[in-house]
């Protein structure tokens, strides 16, 4: 047949042969089987498959699980086909149970169905047991719930390889990554062999993070597990050093895994982004050169990455170039995102006018993140005018955002304007509007220790505000003008990289100090880090929610504008 796998039986010559045998349905009912599930791999045959099945005399539980599963684009009726199992003498197995939640699990309209079908498993006593247990593990991540997951999987009496996977990669992608490392760790200490899903979904979890010492210890893992060539693993590894900020050692695992072959268009867009990510434009032209030459046809993610490369980098032209082009030489039409890093690009270059006039006339309905953007640049370019209107835009699709009034006030106090900013402030209290909370933290010997902007909980509290306060007074001295900012000087941040500082920062001799966090980094600590490189004489590798920030003897790698 045109277009069917060579490889793969022909579902209605298979079919033929039966009925010339004269064989009785109800004597080959393995055969039947088989054919229901050949027939249900095309949507084309579906109704061969369920013709057949009808013709069944007495379908036993892999029938009924093979009709089910050939309905998946079809989620009503294989539910009502579970019913009418309910209905007949066959008792539902783990198979036909966990082959009707991966069903259930594509929509969320799915979820009470769902929900009675857990009821269901555990009147059955199904639900504790492996195979049934890890489809409910991935039916509650899918809709967003790692919690009621959690509680599946700890009822589980043995939990195997494939619910130990499960559960990594659901909680990893539900953005509860303490949760999924700390699950690879007992699934080693349980004996059990890693796969390449628990290892590609820690990776993942390791990665939200930016947990270097994390990212290693997984890697070594991946040698004796005999994955670390494994793509699925070996893309992950490449995502996490990426956004650990070694794009060098992405670079490095991406190099092994084309060499062997093993690089796919995912790879290749991870690779991307890890050059994205610092706006080395140049070596992300080149890999994206380099994969047009080996035949790749490039996808939306993968302009994304090289159009982000170009706008952290401020270059407007070749962003412009690529986002024109991108629909007729690489057949990607631009999306919202890509409209983004033009925006950025024209921000990050001071050409404010010009980001405004975009985000109003683009042909895609600006969201809350262009115009947050647009208000980012405003703030570092003191444009009051330009941020005002970008702020009400902003405020517009969202009431609630902290961001607008924060930015602008900020922008009306670096003015002067303090009758505007103290109006601004009151309307954020009237509106009960509270501005989120700073969260920064730092892999110290394995370990992501969390702060708070403030924070007093640490068990090292006072040493590290003593820390903190000998590194001000440090920077003092060479020029650093903190004084009257006292609240910044207790910032998230501060407080992470001076726990890092007092506790070695989990880092060897040369390598640099590294500290993510959840928000955009302020001007006045971005200031005190260049200092504090020079008071240390260390690099300071600070991650915040905009982009990368390489603190080196007095200078940050993102040029003061981010």
């Amino acid at each position: 047949m045109p277009g069917r796998d060579r490889g793969e039986p022909d579902a209605a010559r298979l079919h033929a042969r039966l009925i010339k045998s004269g064989r009785t349905a109800a004597g080959s009912r393995f055969l039947c089987n088989r054919l229901i599930s050949l027939y249900s791999r095309s949507p084309a045959t579906i109704s061969d498959a369920l013709r057949l099945f009808h013709r069944l005399p007495s379908p036993n539980a892999s029938s009924w699980t093979s009709i089910i599963s050939a309905l998946s684009g079809n989620p009503p009726s294989a539910a009502a086909l579970f019913v009418s199992m309910l209905r007949r003498p066959s008792t539902p197995t783990q198979s036909s149970v966990s082959a009707l939640l991966k069903i259930l699990s594509s929509t969320p309209s799915n979820f009470p169905l769902g929900l009675q079908l857990h009821s269901l498993s555990l009147k059955l006593s199904l639900s504790s047991l492996p195979f049934s247990g890890s489809s409910l593990i991935g039916f509650y991540c899918r809709q967003c719930l790692p919690g009621d997951a959690l509680k599946v999987f700890d009822e589980i009496s043995r939990p195997d390889e494939v619910c130990f996977s499960a559960i990594i990669v659901g909680l990893a992608q539900n953005h509860r990554p303490a949760n999924a490392l700390s699950l690879l760790r007992d699934m080693r200490a349980g004996g059990l062999s890693s796969t390449m899903h628990s290892l590609s979904g820690a990776l993942r979890a390791a990665a939200e993070t930016a947990a270097l010492e994390q990212t290693r210890i997984i890697h070594a893992h991946t040698f004796a597990a005999g994955l670390d060539l494994n793509p699925y693993v070996g893309t992950a590894l490449v995502d996490a050093y990426g956004k650990a900020g070694l794009s060098q050692d992405a670079l490095r695992i991406f190099d092994e895994l084309s060499g062997c072959g093993g690089a796919n268009l995912v790879t290749w867009n991870a690779a991307l982004s890890a050059h994205a990510q610092h706006g080395d434009a140049l070596s992300a032209k080149h890999l994206f050169d380099e994969m047009l030459e080996l035949g790749l046809a490039p996808d939306e993610y993968t302009i994304l990455a090289l159009l982000t490369a170009y706008g952290n980098a401020g270059l407007v032209e070749e962003t412009q170039s690529l986002l024109d082009a991108m629909g007729d030489l690489h057949a990607v039409e631009p999306a919202l995102e890509h409209y983004s890093c033009l925006l950025g690009a024209m921000v990050r270059a001071g050409k404010l006018e010009e980001a405004e006039r975009l985000a109003l006339t683009m042909p895609i309905e600006p969201d809350a993140a262009v115009w947050r953007t647009l208000l980012s640049g405003c703030m570092n370019l003191r444009d009051a005018d330009i941020g005002r209107t970008a702020a009400c835009r902003l405020l517009e699709l969202d009431p609630e955002d902290d961001s607008a009034y924060v930015m602008l006030a900020n922008i009306y106090s670096a003015a002067g304007r303090k009758e505007e900013t103290a109006r601004l402030r009151k309307a954020m209290r009237e509106r009960r509007v509270k501005k989120e909370g700073g969260r920064s933290w730092v892999e110290v010997m394995g370990a992501v220790h969390f702060f708070a902007a403030g924070d007093r909980r640490h068990v090292r509290t006072p040493e590290i505000y003593g820390k903190l306060e000998e590194l001000v007074t440090e920077a003092t001295k060479l020029g650093y003008d903190g004084e009257g900012e006292e609240r910044v000087w207790q910032h998230s941040e501060r407080l992470a990289v001076a726990f890092g500082l007092l506790s070695g920062g989990g880092a060897a001799e040369g390598r640099p100090l590294r500290v993510v966090k959840n928000l955009r980094i302020c001007g006045d600590c971005h200031e005190f880090f260049k200092f504090l490189s020079r008071v240390v004489e260390k690099e300071i590798v600070v991650r915040d929610a905009n982009r990368y920030h390489k603190f080196q003897e007095g200078a940050c790698s993102c040029k003061d504008f981010w």
